[in-house]
């Protein structure tokens, strides 16, 4: 497939980006991974490749897009062949054009096969959340709003999402329930029944108990809330499906006392009248928790030719028997 011109890639977000996964994070995903997939070893390959057969391979775009997820690619590779040599061709954050090679891999066949499920899920889905978080960035453009995700993320895969999301030029959230007070609405409801009037007292009484580097932040669902919410102090005030004229309303009555986020609602559709209100971050929860896998797909190079031995004996399945771990290599 010939490869048409890629869009413009944004290199300080790139430079950015370097070093920002925790290598023992990603590592914790793969071996959880690998092990899911392949409990006792791969029987297909043990079958059918010879043990000492080697294979050359390239991850292919079948579709535009922004890569997010090249080093935990490799890294599933060099997990189940640390000998293995993967050339990452394109760099996390970089859009891409459909059919370009986004890296390539030269290892243990049987290797490469083990791994090569386990890679493509999560650059895959990575890379989705990252092509999709620069749709909405790109939406966003000269409004002064930024994008975040929120904690809709997959179960374990968080550190990689959120992750994901700055590939595609998006912020991060707070990243679990311990790094900020995010009043919700079933806080106020619980603490209120209902009440605004108590609104006030109450969120001064929480502010008093925290540190003063700890975030506070408070989500409102109505404009009576705004002035008992403001009143306590608070850094950002959430507006909670609000429609743009009230989010409007809602950002000239804080005027400046507060961040302004905006939630709920959000899609390409709406995102931009959204920021045209002024606001100052969007959140929205779609950028994890319900994109579709970008398609990639690992080729094997038959350009590179094959690089087995044909005298070599098939070793059978001596690297699968029940208790072998499948990332030892």
């Amino acid at each position: 497939m010939t490869a048409t011109a890629a869009p413009q890639t944004v290199p300080s977000r790139t430079a950015a980006l370097a070093g920002s996964l925790p290598e023992s994070a990603v590592l914790a995903v793969l071996r959880a991974a690998l092990q899911e997939d392949a409990p006792y070893g791969d029987i297909t390959s043990q079958t059918l490749i010879p043990a000492h057969a080697r294979a050359t391979a390239v991850l292919n775009a079948r579709v535009p897009g922004v890569l997010s997820g090249g080093e935990v690619f490799a890294a599933a590779m060099k997990l189940t062949d640390p000998a293995a040599v993967v050339e990452l061709l394109v760099r996390d954050g970089e859009a891409f054009a459909a059919g370009t090679a986004l890296a390539r891999v030269t290892g243990n066949a049987r290797a490469v096969l083990l791994a090569e499920r386990v890679g493509l899920n999560l650059v895959q889905r990575m890379s989705a959340i990252a092509t999709k978080t620069a749709e909405f960035v790109a939406l966003v453009d000269g409004t002064g709003a930024r994008i975040t995700d929120t904690r809709k993320t997959t179960p374990g895969l968080r550190v990689l999402e959120r992750y994901a999301v700055r590939c595609g030029g998006g912020a991060n959230h707070r990243f679990s329930l311990s790094d900020a007070v995010l009043a919700k609405d079933n806080h106020l409801a619980v603490l209120t029944g209902g009440d605004p009037a108590k609104l006030t007292a109450v969120l001064l009484a929480a502010k008093a108990q925290l540190g003063h580097t700890t975030h506070f932040e408070v989500e409102v669902d109505t404009m009576e809330q705004i002035e008992p919410v403001l009143a306590a102090g608070v850094d950002t005030i959430m507006l909670d499906n609000f429609s743009p004229a009230e989010l409007a309303a809602g950002v000239r009555l804080v005027d400046g006392r507060a961040r302004v986020e905006a939630s709920g609602n959000v899609s390409l559709a709406t995102v931009a009248d959204i920021a045209s209100a002024g606001v100052d971050v969007i959140s929205i929860g779609g950028l994890t928790h319900s994109v579709t896998a970008l398609d990639l797909g690992l080729d094997i190079d038959l350009a590179a030719g094959p690089d087995a031995d044909p005298e070599v004996e098939f070793s059978g399945a001596a690297a699968g028997r029940p208790g072998t771990d499948p990332t030892a290599g």
